[in-house]
């Protein structure tokens, strides 16, 4: 198995899951050649990680992306396939990749036809975090799947500095991530302001908000700082998503919804105390964290489909208009305090943190 390709365009959160793939990949089989086909956003996170050809496509360009593409694989071939994306873009960019076999998810996870696009299958298996179903491609070529995923996501120095200038060594440091790009899975920016005023007057606390650069999240996050009674600091739109991975690196603790940075946060080490209700948190949520979710999933399910979370089909989103209001600002400061209660340092000594 010397030359790899792997499919997964997007989003940041599945992209950063792929990544756990990829490091699993290079510690089993050092001298293989991986190529990654990757969504352009989600290239500024990873790129230059070593050992790894990444070929960007960029959704955006419509049918030159798929020309593009072409170009790219002009004359290469590949022993295997990980097609790690079902949708039907991706799978429209699967028939251009040339491969011995091509790997694709079991019939449950599939859609927009995935099965016509592959030659084999991944095991079925119910109840996985997303994470542990990209791990699942793992088995069919006989690479060991790690007891403990590995990410290191590459970061220079530019921004482990810029992360430094923000973010104080010897001080807690509560990080808010409040938009995700659903928006229904978003939480009022009035209770983000009331958890962090009670971070930083019970906890003395630095907060940090951090986001996008959209119209969108400007707003909502500017809301956030402004109803605050604390001092805040607002980097929204001034980094980028590799100095995002660096602030939230060297955080204590990171606030989110379901959304990417969450997993960012995860993946570099740092305790996230994820806002579920539209999403299930054993699925989707901070894949060592989810047991400090504020989870009200169930009561969701209940309210708005009439089941219990055990009789939805594994990984059903409950996105409906005020769903989020079943997490209280009295659930996540009750899950924070009993967190940052267990800690002894003035910060969670986690990850790498230069």
């Amino acid at each position: 198995m010397n030359r790899i390709c792997l499919l997964r365009l997007s989003a940041l959160g599945d992209v950063t899951h792929t990544l756990a793939v990829v490091r699993a990949l290079q510690s089993a089989l050092p001298n293989a050649e991986i190529t990654w086909i990757i969504g352009k956003l989600e290239h500024r996170l990873l790129e230059g990680l070593e050992g790894v050809r990444f070929i960007v496509f960029d959704k955006g360009a419509g049918l030159a992306a798929y020309q593009s593409l072409r170009k790219s694989l002009a004359g290469q071939r590949f022993d295997v396939l990980l097609h790690q994306q079902v949708a039907l873009r991706a799978n429209i960019a699967s028939t251009l990749i040339k491969a011995t076999v091509k790997i694709g998810f079991d019939a449950e996870r599939s859609r927009d036809g995935h099965g016509w696009f592959v030659d084999q299958r991944i095991d079925a298996k119910s109840g996985q975090h997303v994470l542990d179903g990209l791990m699942s491609f793992l088995q069919p070529i006989d690479v060991p799947i790690p007891k403990t995923p590995t990410w290191n996501i590459p970061l220079s120095d530019t921004d482990w500095d810029f992360a430094r200038r923000h973010i104080p060594s010897d001080r807690r440091v509560l990080t808010l991530c409040p938009v995700s790009s659903h928006p229904l899975r978003n939480w009022q920016p009035e209770r983000y302001a009331a958890v962090a005023d009670h971070a930083a007057t019970h906890h003395n606390m630095t907060i940090v908000i951090a986001g996008g650069p959209s119209n969108f999240e400007q707003h909502f996050n500017g809301s956030i700082a402004k109803t605050m009674k604390e001092t805040v600091t607002d980097l929204t739109g001034q980094d980028t998503l590799k100095e995002l991975a660096g602030l939230l690196g060297r955080s204590t603790l990171v606030l989110a919804p379901d959304t990417g940075p969450m997993h960012i946060a995860n993946a570099m080490g740092t305790p996230v105390l994820g806002l579920h209700a539209a999403s299930n948190p054993y699925r989707s949520g901070a894949y060592h964290w989810a047991h400090i979710s504020a989870d009200r999933y169930n009561d969701a399910a209940e309210k708005f489909l009439g089941k219990t979370a055990q009789e939805l089909r594994w990984g059903q989103k409950i996105e409906r208009a005020g769903v989020m209001d079943l997490v209280t600002v009295d659930d996540v400061i009750g899950h924070m305090d009993r967190h940052l209660n267990t800690l002894s340092a003035p910060r969670n000594d986690h990850g790498p943190r230069p």
